[in-house]
């Protein structure tokens, strides 16, 4: 797993800005609707808050320019230099570090708030073992009734569908365009995801591909994974209520008995 999906992002981490009209306008939006709810479950308006899955800044940046206070970290190296890059270029004072959210060990900073799991990373964990190594992981680095909040898609419904094609998503820049789209392979609750990035050039259009895997995780596995590893009032937030892209799943860390 750790292989594939670090290789992912490696190669992505020049190019995930073209996944979305406006990167940085996307950065604003996320925390607008992210915000909010970390402030509402931590009951602080500058949290400190670990994004344990923070790829080049999507939601790190924002939350940051909200005034959190923010540590990334990231199974990809490119992806945290990308990150780095981007905060610096905004003055951002966010600290980095490469490591996997099965293994948190290599983090000297503890005692968050709020560790943040967004952007679907969390089904990169394709066994129940994985998940729930993330899931002792994670609460380890919260202290006492901090939160996890993590965005992830409803696999409940995917799984009903399977669908194969996510559908294009055309863009306009400096008079070019580009399109984006995905294909997923199924194979059992797990799919082959690929990326298409399509782009107008002076010599003609170029595609880029990335391929990654997926499990389709469900609401009842991600529950348990956090009820085994100390987690309580788990609650799913929908897009519905949020405007979200994504359903929100927030657990709280259950206080330690030991004074």
């Amino acid at each position: 797993m750790a292989e594939s999906v670090e290789t992912f992002y490696d190669d992505l981490a020049e190019s995930y800005h073209l996944m979305f009209e406006n990167w940085s306008h996307s950065v604003a939006r996320q925390a607008a609707i992210i915000g909010p709810i970390l402030e509402q479950y931590t009951g602080k308006s500058s949290a400190y808050v670990l994004d344990c899955a923070c790829g080049i800044g999507t939601q790190t940046i924002g939350l940051a320019e909200r005034g959190h206070i923010l540590v990334g970290s990231d199974l990809s190296s490119s992806a945290v230099a990308r990150a780095i890059s981007e905060a610096r270029t905004r003055d951002l004072d966010i600290r980095f570090h490469v490591a996997d959210m099965r293994d948190l060990s290599n983090i000297p900073e503890s005692g968050f708030d709020a560790v943040l799991a967004g952007d679907n990373a969390l089904p990169h964990l394709l066994s129940q073992p994985d998940l729930e190594r993330a899931a002792v992981e994670i609460a380890a680095k919260l202290k006492d009734s901090g939160i996890l909040l993590a965005t992830i898609r409803d696999y409940d419904q995917l799984l009903l569908t399977r669908p194969t094609m996510q559908a294009p998503a055309f863009y306009e820049q400096d008079g070019k365009s580009r399109f984006v789209h995905q294909v997923w392979q199924w194979q059992g609750e797990q799919y082959a995801l690929h990326v298409y990035i399509t782009l107008e050039t002076e010599s003609g259009w170029k595609v880029k591909h990335f391929d990654s895997r997926y499990r389709a995780l469900r609401r009842s596995d991600l529950n348990q994974a956090l009820q085994a590893a100390g987690f309580h009032d788990i609650l799913w937030l929908e897009p519905g209520t949020t405007s979200f892209y994504q359903p929100i799943v927030i657990a709280t860390k259950r206080r330690s008995h030991m004074e």
